[in-house]
């Protein structure tokens, strides 16, 4: 039985489920990621809490910042909560494995920096990692303590912090998609008013059981799964992205084997779903139950949803359970919900006045159809508006502009960055309404549901017009089979006194440069030659967007710069193109794979 009561902070929250429902089961991690179970209870995880809580405080480490470094697990939960317990602010991060360490470093080293931890969390397995990680001097002054090492008697020396709503739960860094990673400063306050956002669009039942193979170090991970479920008392199945990754149908698997309700994830997870999930895997499932599946974090495509829908109803699955969503980390997480009585909700919007900012329905048939998925609405007492971000003025039904957001949800602005904080959080109307906090996102409402266009900063402006880059990136990824879905960039640069459209893509590892096969001893690999490829693209953007691309660079699989998210980092991709550091396709042979016009 689920036990309903109000709890203003997570460590009343932990508090009270020990004691009323200690001994049952908190969370299921998959080691394997399908049978191997490790589980924890309410009161071992309060006890573990406790436990790190009175080492942290023995350390000095009460009230301060203290990272946290692990991998996927239950351990990295009860690191969580073992900050919460000692008054402490929880900075959730994770360390990548060595091959990526070159290419992560800097932004791992610039959170550090920022954060000025007074403590690091870990395990014992990972504390050498941990010490190569920092820099000498920061290593020698700040104690790494693994929390799996720790002796039980700890919990005897934990003093309970007087902690309000207001105390900040946790750092949230962003996923760097435009910029260098901020720490949004988000408080317990903002998390619970986050959950009872979500319960109420939701419309939970008094028992509900989530699967998430999303990273912790993540806000959709660790705020949409592992917290929202503790806080109403629902039991939640973990296991890694890796073993997502390595095998998708885990995913789908754990949902129908626990009868589970609620899980979801970015968009590109359905596409892989549909791709590698075979008919025999599908007719061993039952979806059925499944009645959230959530969709958000990067751009959603009504053709991915139709795609899943369609080839997951043998298994029971409704395509009623979809449930595309907007969020940020400066609004805690959750912004808008769609509805969980109908279908996805789709418009197809005339292309050539998107890009005067004009929101002009058209058939889905129409040649410039561009086609927005919706996100829903708010509820309770949070607000959204579309604001032109040149006047500050609410903008017309039928135009695009900036979303603001406003509410107990948004977050208390970024750590030691006042001018930046001031900026976003603290807008206001050219009529004096506010404050509002300003996402940086593009969007418009149309029967008061909201629809996402793109990221203001990613905004390619070319003769006064405006192009969004993952339209031009759809249309590059459909313009031949060579290409990989979801792993392209499209951004502008100002050259020769105009703006040149650049496209850097991934190809598809089953393909190699028509160059290089007559020296490959790979049968397996397909030849193709790269003239073929920039026609192809060449054409369908001009057809699709009535643009000149003026270079195409062709790169690795698994290359494209990303965020931990799984978001394409434009500018990022754009930095590298300029210095000339991209991994290239076919070898080192740039000039062979990059085409200038």
């Amino acid at each position: 039985m689920v036990v309903r009561v109000e709890h203003y902070t997570l460590v009343e929250t932990l508090r009270a489920r020990a004691q009323r429902q200690g001994q049952q089961k908190a969370y299921i991690y998959l080691n394997d990621g399908e049978q191997e179970e490790i589980s924890i209870s309410y009161a071992e995880l309060d006890h573990k809490a406790r436990v790190i809580a009175g080492r942290l405080q023995e350390s000095g480490a009460a009230g301060g910042r203290v990272l946290l470094l692990y991998p996927q697990g239950i351990e990295y939960i009860a690191a969580f909560f073992g900050c919460l317990y000692a008054g402490s602010v929880a900075v959730p991060l994770y360390l990548p494995a060595a091959i990526q360490f070159k290419r992560t470093m800097p932004r791992f080293r610039a959170i550090v920096e920022s954060a000025q931890p007074a403590a690091i969390l870990t395990t014992s397995a990972m504390t050498g990692l941990v010490a190569e990680s920092l820099d000498r001097q920061t290593a020698t002054t700040i104690p790494c303590l693994a929390s799996d090492d720790l002796a039980r008697g700890w919990a005897e020396e934990w003093r309970e912090p007087e902690i309000t709503p207001q105390h900040l739960a946790l750092l949230q860094y962003t996923s760097g998609s435009t910029s260098l990673p901020r720490g949004v400063m988000v408080s317990h306050g903002n998390l619970i008013h986050n959950f009872k956002l979500l319960r109420h669009a939701a419309e939970y039942p008094e028992k509900s059981t989530y699967v998430s193979w999303l990273p912790l170090f993540h806000d959709m991970g660790l705020i949409g799964n592992a917290l929202q479920s503790l806080y109403w008392g629902y039991e939640c199945i973990l296991f890694s992205p890796l073993a997502f990754l390595q095998k998708p149908f885990r995913w789908l698997q754990a949902i129908s084997r626990y009868q589970a309700d609620t899980s979801g994830a970015p968009n590109f997870a359905y596409d892989l779903c549909v791709e590698k999930i075979s008919a025999e895997q599908r007719a061993t499932l039952d979806l059925s139950t499944w009645r959230q599946a959530f969709n958000g974090s990067e751009h959603i495509r009504i053709g991915t949803l139709e795609r899943f829908a369609t080839v997951f109803a043998e298994s029971g699955f409704s395509q009623k359970a979809l449930r595309p969503l907007y969020g940020l980390a400066e609004a805690t997480l959750f912004v808008t919900f769609s509805s969980n009585k109908r279908a996805p909700k789709a418009l197809s919007i005339d292309s050539n006045e998107l890009r005067n900012n004009r929101v002009v329905i058209c058939s889905s048939e129409y040649s410039h159809a561009s086609h927005f998925v919706s996100c829903g609405n708010t509820c309770l007492d949070q607000r959204i508006c579309i604001v032109d971000p040149e006047t500050e003025r609410i903008c017309q039904p039928e135009r695009i502009g900036e979303i603001w957001v406003s509410g107990p949800s948004v977050a208390q602005g970024y750590w030691d960055r006042e001018e930046e904080t001031k900026k976003t959080f603290g807008a206001y109307l050219a009529n004096g309404q506010g404050p509002y906090m300003r996402t940086g996102d593009l969007g418009f409402l149309y029967e008061n549901e909201l629809y996402i266009t793109g990221r203001l900063k990613d905004l390619i402006i070319i003769d006064g017009r405006n192009h969004y880059p993952q339209d031009i990136e759809l249309t590059v990824e459909q313009s031949h089979e060579a290409l990989r879905s979801n792993n392209s960039a499209a951004f502008a640069l100002d050259r020769e006194e105009t703006e040149q459209v650049i496209i850097v893509a991934e190809i598809d590892r089953h393909y190699e440069a028509e160059s290089a096969a007559s020296q490959t001893s790979l049968p397996m690999r397909i030849p193709i030659a790269k003239e073929s490829l920039i026609k192809a693209i060449r054409q369908a953007v001009a057809q699709q967007h009535d643009l000149q691309v003026k270079e195409i660079v062709f790169i690795k699989p698994g290359s494209i710069p990303k965020t931990s998210s799984g978001k394409i980092q434009r500018h990022m991709c754009r930095e590298k193109f300029l210095a000339g550091t991209l991994d290239l396709w076919g070898g080192s042979n740039g000039s062979a794979l990059l085409s200038r016009k």
